[in-house]
């Protein structure tokens, strides 16, 4: 009601009469749904971008009641070609009228809406339609606002951006704007409608600044978590760094935020020099009892108990890695035994590495390939992709791990998502799909929301910064540039049916898949449940496996003959010695006294880690 309402009266103030526009909606053609982002190009080079609804709201003197040829231009989206190759279509542009553009979508993703900035509904407002949002123009003065945090506290979601624009001058807020939702369900939108965002405000109407700590240059905050104090009830933590020059950080330290105030305190300062502290975005987990914040980006990699006393001291953290106590990034000094394997585990007084970190040490043959835990490959490719920031979550459908994370130096720099999965937030993070590609723009620090998922986690939710920032691109799009857009994933979508791990069973002879921990090594990938052009794989008599239709489905495969398989996946092969059936990919080791079976029994992933890890 309140949305509408304000349209109404916000239309009333407009330039102009809805009827003097001429509206023209883009919709996926795969769901009818409006989508954000497209660009319109007259003949002439005059642009047009769709707002959250779709829509755009055309008024060109001297171009009115007379065709006009539109290009149709979107990241990740694409209009049919014309017989010339034109992508695009001329319209009669009456005004009060509206002509309808489908068009299709290349991501796997969905692109939803923006959530921050100016004119997020622009062209419904002029154009007199309803929108989900009480401000859909102009919100807390925000017109640009970077990299998101959000967490679950005290019954709302918490907000919370960095360096923040605003109409009246170039230079905004550098110390943390935030704002709070309600959840789903709870007197919050539908995900799939937008987020009604409450900022905390200034006196001037201004986003206001949430955690102003002392000294120059912009404060910025990560590692966001909320631990549950027995004596104190929910805390909200963050970590802070001071940021001066060329992106220098010269001081970090622990915050806590007031909800009275709306503000964060400080609680410690740490050690410039300590090699561990809260980064990222946070996990809850139980590992033996113990309740414990992993913190990554994306990589959840490092851990401390969950308390304020062990949150505040560097010197209880730890990081799952194989680099030797004491040593530093750049020193790369690899923990190996006598025989010269490498050795992960939980370590204190040990930096978080990173995939390109990883990527380093390869390079200089301190590490294998396939000892490295942090080089995620292309399910269709199998070459290697550097995940360089996101966030991971349990999701509920998939009962596994899911991480939503960008790609550095992929096809656009920074604009690149993709999606993976794990057992455990430790891995194995091996095969991954791209879900979101942008044409040389900027959309980095991606945030899966999981306080969104719906359907029993089948629908998931996550935004980045659509940006100019580290791209080619130098002119940014109007409007768009430098805020949050929120994209959905289904993830019962075929394109996203990634390998698991499929282990060798102990005395069986037989692989099969598990993801509860019984014993065997991993033997294999292969998806656990159906997808495109995959058959199913499971157990026949004799212990032996069979393809086609199996009541016993152990996992599905590509068919070993099929010219359409993934240029990543191998051939399976059964091997044989009297009664006893083993089942190795192609270049695996003979065991002795086996025979190999004449004819592939399918094709699958390869495991490629050549490490003895527990990945519980």
């Amino acid at each position: 009601m309140f949305a509408t309402l304000a349209c109404a009266l916000m239309t009333c103030c407009a330039a102009g009469n809805a009827n003097d526009y001429f509206a023209i909606r883009v919709v996926d053609d795969a769901t009818g749904r409006g989508v954000p982002l497209v660009e319109l190009r007259t003949v002439d080079g005059t642009r047009y971008w769709t707002d959250s609804a779709g829509l755009v709201a055309f008024h060109s003197p001297g171009q009115m009641n007379q065709p006009v040829f539109f290009y149709v231009v979107s990241h990740g989206y694409e209009y049919p070609a014309d017989g010339f190759g034109f992508r695009g279509k001329t319209l009669k542009t009456v005004p009060a009228a509206q002509a309808e553009l489908r068009i299709k979508r290349l991501n796997v993703a969905e692109r939803l809406y923006r959530v921050t900035g100016a004119g997020i509904y622009r062209d419904s407002v002029l154009l007199g339609r309803d929108v989900p949002i009480d401000h859909p123009l102009l919100n807390a003065q925000v017109t640009g606002s970077d990299s998101v945090n959000t967490v679950v506290f005290g019954g709302k979601v918490h907000w919370f951006w960095g360096d923040t624009n605003r109409p009246r001058y170039p230079l905004g807020s550098f110390h943390v704007p935030g704002a709070v939702s309600l959840l789903p369900g709870e007197g919050g939108l539908d995900p799939d409608a937008g987020v009604e965002l409450e900022y905390f405000l200034g006196d001037d109407g201004f986003a206001a600044e949430t955690c102003k700590m002392p000294g120059d240059g912009p404060t910025w905050i990560d590692g966001v978590c909320v631990l549950d104090d027995p004596q104190h009830g929910e805390r909200l933590f963050a970590k802070y760094v001071k940021v001066r020059k060329l992106l220098e950080v010269y001081e970090r330290g622990l915050v806590e935020f007031d909800s009275k105030r709306k503000r964060f305190d400080k609680v410690v300062t740490y050690d410039f020099d300590a090699p561990l502290y809260p980064h990222g975005h946070a996990l809850a987990q139980t590992v033996d009892g113990v309740d414990y914040v992993y913190f990554g980006n994306p990589y959840p990699h490092t851990r401390v108990p969950a308390t304020p006393e062990a949150l505040r001291d560097p010197e209880q953290f730890e990081t799952f890695t194989c680099l030797t106590p004491g040593t530093s990034l750049g020193q790369g000094r690899i923990d190996r035994d006598a025989e010269g394997r490498v050795r992960y585990g939980w370590k204190r007084n040990a930096p978080a590495a990173t995939a390109r970190e990883e990527a380093d040490w390869i390079e200089k043959s301190k590490l294998r390939r396939d000892e490295a835990i942090l080089s995620l490959r292309d399910i269709d490719t199998g070459k290697t992709v550097l995940a360089h920031a996101g966030s991971v979550a349990f999701n509920a459908f998939r009962k596994r791990y899911v991480m939503i994370f960008e790609e550095l130096w992929g096809t656009s720099n920074l604009g690149e998502i993709w999606y993976a999965e794990a057992e455990s937030p430790l891995g194995p993070w091996v095969y991954a799909r791209k879900i979101v590609s942008h044409d040389k723009y900027s959309f980095y620090n991606p945030r899966h929301h999981p306080m969104f998922d719906a359907e029993g986690g089948r629908r998931i939710y996550f935004e980045g910064t659509y940006a100019t920032t580290f791209s080619e691109t130098k002119v940014g799009t109007p409007l768009y540039d430098y805020n949050q857009v929120m994209y959905a994933l289904n993830l019962d979508d075929p394109r996203v049916v990634l390998p698991v791990p499929v282990r060798e069973e102990v005395h069986a002879g037989v692989r099969r898949r598990t993801t509860d921990g019984n014993p065997g090594h991993i033997a294999f990938m292969a998806p656990d449940r159906p997808g495109k052009g995959l058959v199913a794989v499971g157990r026949g008599s004799n212990a032996s496996l069979v393809v086609g239709d199996v009541e016993d489905v152990a996992f599905f495969a590509w068919p070993p003959d099929a010219e359409s398989a993934p240029e990543a996946t191998v051939r399976l092969f059964e091997w044989r010695s009297g009664s006893d059936r083993r089942y190795l990919v192609e270049g695996d080791r003979a065991p002795e006294g086996y025979q190999r079976a004449r004819a592939a029994l399918c094709r699958v992933w390869p495991y490629p880690l050549k490490v003895d890890i527990d990945w519980e």
